[in-house]
């Protein structure tokens, strides 16, 4: 089979069933894998407090002002670019009747975007949580791999609709400057399936279908820079092996 087509890919990266032909190829392919994993990232350092906090903005180089020129024959740039873009108020009312929206910022609206996924996220965490038809097939603690002072619990749950589960109970504390990433692992921890990321607390995360726990049966949570590389960063948090 080829490799997933792109919008599979997004729909993995956002936690969304797939076709089951793509979801077993998403589970057996290390590229196609990869990608998803690089493309949950946009939306995860986003809601990484460190990274969505407002800061400054900085203004562009001249040679985007010389490609916009260029392009829409405009010769005269900005002479300068405000801190932060100004939001214009609209009237309420306009002569014309027609709808009118007020403007925000860029930044804003992707801010926006990034917490409505969260809040989506975390509720559909907190349903899962508190229905009573689901199925634990396997379950470990984990245990600390380092000198930080992290444990925690992990268990796959089968839930009424037939999809997977794995939901990470983490006791650790925030990760400065990085943050902590899910993987399934084969039983020797070399191989590995990039599965999300997780915060302090209880995190769930799909499984992709096509995945055998008996192929993959060990949970490690990892401590990963914020570099764009969907690679291991070889600096492993907690582990523990699956068992039913």
């Amino acid at each position: 089979m080829e490799h997933c087509e792109p919008e599979q890919l997004a729909l993995a990266a956002l936690g969304e069933p797939l076709p089951s032909d793509d979801a077993a190829h998403l589970a057996s392919c290390e590229t196609c894998r990869a990608e998803v994993a690089s493309l949950r990232r946009g939306v995860d350092l986003l809601a990484v407090p460190e990274f969505a906090a407002s800061g400054p903005s900085i203004p562009p180089p001249a040679h985007v002002w010389e490609a916009i020129a260029a392009a829409t024959g405009m010769d005269v740039a900005p002479a300068s670019v405000p801190a932060e873009p100004a939001v214009t108020a609209l009237p309420s009312a306009p002569a014309t009747g027609d709808n009118v929206r007020q403007l925000h910022p860029r930044r804003t609206r992707l801010l926006l975007a990034a917490a409505a996924v969260v809040i989506v996220a975390a509720g559909a965490g907190a349903i899962a949580l508190n229905r009573d038809d689901q199925v634990t097939l396997a379950s470990t603690s984990l245990a600390p791999m380092g000198p930080d002072p992290a444990k925690g619990t992990a268990s796959v749950v089968k839930e009424s609709d037939g999809s997977r589960v794995l939901r990470i109970d983490l006791k650790a504390p925030a990760a400065k400057g990085a943050f902590y990433e899910a993987w399934l692992a084969d039983a020797s921890a070399v191989g590995m399936v990039p599965m999300g990321t997780v915060r302090p607390g209880t995190t769930s995360l799909p499984v992709p279908d096509g995945l055998k726990l008996s192929d993959w049966p060990t949970v490690e949570v990892s401590v990963e820079p914020v570099d764009g590389d969907p690679a291991h960063s070889g600096v492993s948090l907690v582990r523990g092996k699956l068992g039913t």
